[in-house]
């Protein structure tokens, strides 16, 4: 439980309750490591369980698919043991770093001073990107995101876009829609290739290259106006359109924290590490040469991160703790 206390002092401060923070904070404490654990959202989880808990997840080790909502809770349930302070609901503003310390200052005017920060924050605020016609029907049919995809179930959908979340969500609701479209402006997709190759050999009407022109309906959408690049078009019957654009991310306060950034992302180095002694990032946010973003990646560079913290703020500390088994 959230402590009282309008200041709180522990070892590691992680902002960002996704999955590469609650297993960071799972493996914090289990290099004996004290946690307080942030996030803006007034539940843990981040984007997946705020935009994708039915989504699917088949990049976890020895997890052959799991839902999203399903591995949050495992996580939660695992990061418990740590018994870190929550402080849900609340943004970190500001960051003083000095020889031992960091210190946040949340909008609830609380203050948590750590030996260290490890920013998980994926990919810090988010909004979605707009379907350039038929904003007007937003919730009337038009929605940018499906955390329940029953809500579906029995409609012929339209999903707009060729990335990820576009198949996902595409492929997910194949069995419980009366029938699903995918339409995308390119042939190519930018999707994991398991996911294309679904796609494929789903029932899915796929559709490229393709944009949506018109939508139409007198007070919820009835149809759709889909044209090709050389000017085909074709009218959808659908009563709901899915736009899968992609998000315009923002990092907010923490564009001020003067860390070194990337494309949006911050940049680290081979231990995690910002361009500030004791900050580090890990996750989707976290940025190096190389780096694929897929959860299970994020799981070892939280990991590796609160390796090197351990190293820091208690010296002398082995960076390799042996095997959990061990404990």
């Amino acid at each position: 439980m959230t402590s009282p206390t309008t200041h709180h002092e522990v070892d590691l401060a992680i902002v960002g309750a996704g999955p590469s923070g609650l297993y960071a904070t799972y493996y914090a404490g289990f290099r004996e490591l004290s946690v307080a654990l942030i996030d803006a959202l007034p539940q843990v989880g981040g984007q997946v369980a705020a935009l994708y808990p039915e989504k699917a997840i088949h990049d976890v080790a020895a997890v052959p698919g799991i839902r999203g909502q399903q591995m949050i809770d495992a996580l939660a349930e695992q990061a418990a043991s740590a018994d870190p302070v929550m402080l849900l609901g609340r943004s970190a503003l500001t960051l003083v770093e000095d020889d031992e310390s960091v210190t946040l200052t949340l909008d609830t005017g609380e203050t948590v001073r750590a030996k260290a920060l490890l920013i998980t924050a994926g990919i810090g605020s988010f909004t979605p990107r707009e379907l350039p016609v038929g904003s007007e029907y937003l919730d009337r049919g038009l929605r940018y995101f499906v955390p329940r995809l029953a809500e579906l179930a029995d409609q012929d959908v339209l999903v707009v876009g060729g990335g990820d979340s576009a198949l996902d969500w595409a492929l997910g609701l194949e069995p419980i829609a009366r029938s699903v479209t995918l339409a995308h402006r390119r042939p190519q997709f930018r999707a994991h290739e398991r996911s294309v190759a679904d796609l494929g050999t789903s029932s899915v009407e796929v559709l490229t290259p393709f944009e949506v022109v018109e939508i139409n309906g007198d007070d919820v959408i009835e149809d759709v106006v889909v044209e090709s690049k050389d000017g085909e078009r074709r009218t959808l019957k659908v009563q709901a359109v899915v736009a899968a654009l992609g998000f315009i991310a923002d990092l907010g306060p923490m564009d001020d924290w003067g860390l070194e950034q990337q494309r949006r992302r911050i940049l680290v180095d081979r231990t995690m590490r910002t361009n500030r002694k004791r900050v580090f990032a890990a996750g989707d946010l976290a940025h190096y040469e190389g780096k694929v973003q897929l959860i299970s990646i994020g799981f070892g560079e939280a990991a590796l991160a609160v390796n090197h913290i351990t190293a820091l703020v208690r010296p002398g500390s082995a960076l390799t703790p042996g095997h959990s088994s061990d404990q």
